[in-house]
């Protein structure tokens, strides 16, 4: 564990799997929630804090503020934590539709992200590609099956299954649009409710990508409320036939779970990856 010089008052707070967290008063006293682990990887915080950053660029999603970073840890602004109400998950819906809008470069990583990204424990390419099916395919899809071999993860019927989808996303993928700005790990858990009911966006995995895989994944594990994609909708509506790849892109975090956690999310990445495999 390594916190900022002159961090005092810490105390352990919930930060998801990997890391430790902690609620600290910084040597100015300014309270930070300050992330940190024994082996953390080489530029990890830093990416996270650039990807922050680069969210909140647009002015239209609200993101803590990054107060310091270090190889070993990264102190963000404190938000006191609520429950997202009706209101904040609509302006969530419009201000996620503005930022996607917003693009990026390139398919791939944004400028002071890394050019492999984390999914927990998992490392993936984020290196720029020439269009969204390449960029899928080839720095999502195919790593994540062959990681699965490697570790037994999926059934050997299964990892051909995702190489054939991989071969398929010219196809699957829909009309081509521009890179979007995306957060690129929005599960609901990831959607943190302030104390004044408005959304804060936390832990991203950020690049230049195709919008709806944000969308998929939020609707993956029971998003906070359907006003979010309502009001996405009325913003920023998206392309004709978007209701038939929501599957295709909740393939990406399914293989995740497998990877990371075993059990039943392995049949569920193979039912997905069958369904477009052709």
């Amino acid at each position: 564990m390594t916190l900022p010089p002159g961090a005092s008052e810490a105390r352990r707070v919930g930060g998801g799997d990997i890391n430790e967290a902690f609620q600290v008063r910084l040597a100015d006293a300014r309270p930070a929630f300050v992330k940190t682990r024994a082996e953390a990887i080489p530029g990890e915080y830093e990416a996270e804090a650039a990807g922050l950053r680069w969210l909140a660029q647009p002015g239209a999603v609200r993101t803590p503020a990054v107060l310091e970073v270090d190889e070993r840890y990264l102190a963000l602004e404190w938000i006191e934590p609520g429950a997202l109400s009706e209101a904040g998950a609509e302006e969530l819906g419009r201000g996620l539709a503005l930022t996607h809008r917003a693009g990026a470069q390139e398919f791939g990583a944004p400028p002071g992200v890394l050019a492999s990204t984390g999914f927990g424990s998992l490392r993936l390419p984020n290196g720029p590609a020439p269009d969204w099916p390449s960029f899928y395919g080839a720095q999502r899809l195919q790593p994540l099956a062959r990681l699965a071999r490697d570790r037994g993860a999926l059934s050997e019927a299964g990892i051909a299954a995702v190489e054939r989808v991989a071969g398929r996303l010219g196809e699957l993928c829909g009309e081509p649009e521009p890179p979007s700005r995306l957060h690129g790990d929005l599960w609901s858990g990831n959607v943190m409710g302030g104390s004044d009911g408005r959304a804060w966006l936390i832990d991203p995995s950020a690049y230049g990508g195709h919008r709806e895989v944000d969308l998929a994944m939020l609707r993956l594990f029971g998003a906070p409320s359907v006003r979010i994609f309502d009001a996405y909708e009325e913003q920023w509506p998206l392309a004709a036939g978007w209701e038939e790849r929501v599957e295709l892109y909740q393939l990406l975090p399914m293989l995740v779970h497998a990877l990371l956690f075993g059990g039943s999310y392995g049949p569920a990445a193979e039912r997905l990856a069958r369904r477009y495999a052709g």
